[in-house]
């Protein structure tokens, strides 16, 4: 389900560590006093706790709150640790993520923005 989730208009990875023993409400809460965001909103929001090896995902579904929680079997996610902020991601870096990459790919080809024929 999270490898190929498409029903998010935004989502949000929470960098550095979270406690994964929170529920919907800590997450929840989380989101709203911590990082100044809506829950309730079509948003995907990520954690990941110290090991590295499980996420939980926060996501408002209209009428009530859905928490999906993953564990890898083999491996680890390449989660941000640097910061302790939530970042927005784009589409390609979810799937980045969930292929077990880093968010940023430094080699990877960048949108280019401005260009006009004068």
């Amino acid at each position: 389900m999270l490898s190929d989730f498409k029903g998010a208009d935004k989502v949000y990875i929470a960098c550095g560590y979270t406690d994964l023993r929170k529920g919907i409400d800590g997450l929840a809460l989380l989101v709203r006093q911590e990082f100044n965001l809506d829950p309730f909103t079509n948003t995907l929001f990520l954690f990941c706790g110290r090991r590295r090896d499980r996420i939980k995902g926060l996501y408002w579904e209209g009428n009530g709150f859905v928490l999906v929680y993953k564990r890898l079997e083999e491996g680890v996610y390449q989660w941000p640790r640097s910061e302790s902020e939530v970042r927005q991601i784009t589409p390609q870096q979810y799937r980045w993520l969930m292929e077990g990459l880093k968010v940023e790919q430094p080699k990877a080809h960048r949108p280019v923005e401005g260009l006009s024929i004068a």
